[in-house]
């Protein structure tokens, strides 16, 4: 009898998840003035929730693991339209997951105002990586996403990384500031298989000018681009995919360099996208395709979900019409 392939399975982690409150307004925000919100939506989200939802609504299994959930956070959570199986250890009674809360502009311009999280004590840090390292257990890919919260480790995401050392799992990484450095400093012990860095990340990351990054990809120089991410790459990251908003993105790893132009589309919120674009990376790679459909398949999801209003995530049928267009450069 043959055997049934087995769904492969994504494990995401968020760190510090949060209560997201998505305001829209029917015109730009007037700091200091009263205004009407056109909709105003409450979900249970979180960066790596974002990634586990894109690829649940491609059909794989996905399993979403939380630093620290409490009551208000898992009702949400239960009562979404398409319910993710979420994970976490419980917070104490006098703790509570962050509030954020995001305002959206019909041209799309988003402004972000994120809480700092729960106080999370040592026990409580090791007791969240347990549950993921055994959440992770026959994983194809975990990713790491996310901001930490007050009283977690700064190398938190780089310990947990050498503790999935040796599960087989592949691990993507989608983190900011001193954590992102932390992780980085690891290398190249602490090796992984996916950075997603934008402009300003690359530029924390070697040392660049993200506003030059910047210039040069809507000019279509890459180059310098190029180079830092390889850079990059040379420390012990398997891929490095380098967003550039509108100008598309860039994806250097072992085998070569791409540059992917991002479709035509009119941006409604850019909430989700990064995420999106990891996503649709992780996507590609557990159906076996090859390193330019990965950096397509990230561009395609990662511009769907900047089409998209308010904080809605992309599915299949969400896709861009026109293909997404890579060239080799390297």
């Amino acid at each position: 009898m043959t055997e049934p392939q087995r769904i492969p399975l994504v494990v995401t982690f968020t760190a510090n998840p949060s209560l997201d409150r998505t305001i829209v307004l029917d015109d730009q925000l007037r700091r200091g003035e009263v205004q009407r919100a056109v909709s105003i939506t409450e979900q249970a989200a979180g960066k790596g929730i974002n990634v586990a939802r894109v690829v649940a609504a491609s059909g794989y299994q996905v399993i979403a693991v939380c630093g620290g959930l409490d009551e208000e956070y898992t009702m949400l959570a239960d009562r979404s339209a398409e319910p993710l199986p979420i994970r976490g250890i419980k917070l104490k009674a006098d703790q509570h997951v962050r509030g954020n809360t995001t305002v959206t502009e019909p041209s799309g311009v988003t402004t972000k105002l994120n809480g700092p999280g729960p106080k999370l004590s040592a026990s409580q840090v090791s007791e969240a990586s347990l549950l993921l390292m055994d959440m992770a257990e026959g994983a194809s890919w975990v990713a790491l996403s996310g901001s930490l919260p007050p009283g977690a480790p700064v190398d938190w995401y780089a310990k947990l990384i050498d503790g999935l050392d040796g599960s087989g799992a592949k691990i993507a990484v989608d983190t900011s500031d001193a954590s992102l450095d932390a992780v980085l400093d690891a290398l190249p012990t602490g090796s992984f298989d996916l950075i997603k860095p934008n402009s300003d990340e690359l530029a924390q990351l070697t040392g660049g000018d993200a506003a030059a990054f910047e210039r040069a990809a809507e000019e279509g120089k890459l180059d310098e681009i190029i180079d830092a991410a390889t850079a990059l790459r040379a420390r012990g990251i398997s891929n490095v995919l380098v967003t550039l908003g509108g100008s598309g993105a860039v994806l250097v790893n072992a085998e070569g360099a791409w540059y992917a132009s991002a479709p035509k589309i009119t941006v409604a919120s850019t909430v989700g996208a990064g995420d999106s674009s990891v996503a649709g990376f992780i996507l590609a790679d557990v159906a076996g395709k090859s390193s330019a459909d990965a950096l397509a398949s990230a561009v395609a999801y990662g511009s769907a979900a900047a089409s998209l209003p308010g904080t809605t995530l992309p599915s299949p049928d969400d896709l861009p019409a026109d293909p997404v267009v890579c060239t080799r450069l390297r």
